[in-house]
């Protein structure tokens, strides 16, 4: 017999996904928290996803989405969770009981034991942030250390002394910088003089003010979505109207994957189509052309009716979704 090998790929490398422990990601859908999810699931640790809402719906949707899209591509053979903590109210203690210069380094404390009190009803032993050093001024060593002594849990964090560009190339090789690139932000706290060398008694000090009832009832509120059930539980109760005919004049939204736009390109006759992936819709929609009106269409129904439920919050009245039969 002979073997003739035409073309060699990559695989994911590592170990095999659950070989190892579990571990729970701060997840923020940016560059740095993507990558490093990715990076655990790369070494066999099972990853579970948690999400600190600072405000947004949109910011809550494209994290989900992005999580998903992890999970689906490189976790899949197993089951997962994402958390989404309801985080707003924390912020607004913050703004209103902390110093300007400690809001940061609170915030990121409030968030690990947050995510430390997720983990133990979870019985997970670590956690897992993109920070690296000194990208942001809570990321300077003093501040780390004063973050970390909010938990006892070990936090790991992979992307510690990586440049910015070589995990935004990571991220472009692993799929997540187009999710990153259109990732509504909801900053929450802005220092004007932020602290880059917090001092411990400090920190004690500011959280005394805190009221951590705030704290304890957002963590009550915590919704917990398996990851494989996370677009489909998204898209329950939400009512759209939907067209099974697109007519001419209209225009028809692609927003699925373009990778799924390549494997199977949508044509309709005499209508127009434009490819807008549902991870750039959101800053995208608003330099179209308010005086036309806009069909979205995905595989199953379930993102376009999200996104167009969306949008229609937002004000925009032109959006339907199209559900050929």
């Amino acid at each position: 017999r002979l073997y003739v090998i035409h073309n060699q790929h990559n695989g994911i490398g590592g170990y095999p996904l659950g070989a190892l422990e579990q571990t729970l990601v701060l997840m923020s859908g940016g560059f740095d928290s993507t990558v490093a999810a990715y990076q655990m699931m790369r070494r066999g640790l099972m990853t579970h996803f948690c999400f600190f809402n600072l405000g947004g719906r949109a910011h809550e949707l494209g994290v989900m989405e992005v999580a998903h899209y992890l999970w689906k591509k490189y976790g899949s053979s197993q089951r997962v969770l994402f958390i989404s903590v309801p985080f707003e109210e924390v912020v607004g203690e913050i703004l209103n009981k902390v110093d300007n210069s400690y809001m940061g380094v609170t915030l990121k404390r409030m968030m690990l034991r947050g995510a430390a009190h997720m983990a133990d009803r979870l019985q997970i032993e670590a956690l897992v942030t993109g920070e690296a050093i000194s990208q942001v001024s809570s990321q300077t060593l003093p501040n780390l250390s004063i973050i970390d002594s909010a938990t006892d849990k070990l936090v790991l964090r992979p992307l510690l002394a990586s440049h910015k560009q070589d995990i935004i190339d990571q991220a472009t090789e692993i799929g997540t910088a187009d999710f990153a690139k259109h990732m509504p932000e909801y900053c929450g706290v802005i220092s004007v003089n932020p602290t880059t060398h917090a001092k411990r008694h400090r920190m004690e000090h500011e959280e005394k003010q805190f009221d951590m009832a705030v704290l304890e009832r957002a963590l009550e509120r915590a919704k917990f979505i398996s990851i494989d059930h996370v677009i489909d539980e998204l898209g329950k109760d939400i009512e759209i109207e939907e067209v099974a005919e697109a007519l001419p004049g209209q225009i028809v939204i692609d927003i699925r994957h373009p990778d799924a736009q390549e494997d199977e390109p949508l044509v309709l006759e005499g209508v127009e189509i434009q490819a807008m992936p549902f991870y750039a819709i959101n800053s995208k929609f608003k330099h179209l052309d308010p005086t036309r009106q806009y069909l979205l269409y995905c595989d199953k129904g379930v993102m376009s009716r999200l996104h167009a439920h969306h949008l229609l919050s937002e004000g925009h009245a032109n959006v339907r979704v199209y559900r050929p039969t």
